[in-house]
């Protein structure tokens, strides 16, 4: 288990692979066939409580870079999540499954 392969992962720092680990994520090839929002739920239950917004953000573009796009700070989906004109993009991009074969 190397929380450094995770941190290697676009806006992944030792805060946010620590939580991945503690949710049995431990290393990028275990968000295959996963949602954002789909992790984000589970580390909410793991943590006992719903965690900051932010952290989906981060998810968010986690998964859309291993979907092909370009790196964006998490900050960028956090506009588009508070910004009424793009959310239907931004719920797209919570809902996409990483592909199992990426």
């Amino acid at each position: 288990m190397s929380q450094s392969d995770l941190q290697a992962l676009p806006n992944v720092g030792p805060a946010v692979a620590r939580m991945l680990v503690d949710a049995g994520i431990e290393r990028p090839d275990d968000l295959r066939g996963q949602t954002a929002d789909r992790l984000y739920r589970r580390l909410c239950q793991s943590a006992g409580h719903r965690l900051d917004p932010c952290l989906l953000d981060t998810l968010v573009a986690v998964f859309d870079h291993a979907n092909g796009a370009p790196p964006q700070p998490w900050w960028h989906y956090s506009r588009l999540r508070v910004d009424a004109r793009s959310a239907s993009r931004y719920d797209a991009l919570v809902h996409a499954r990483l592909p199992l074969d990426a």
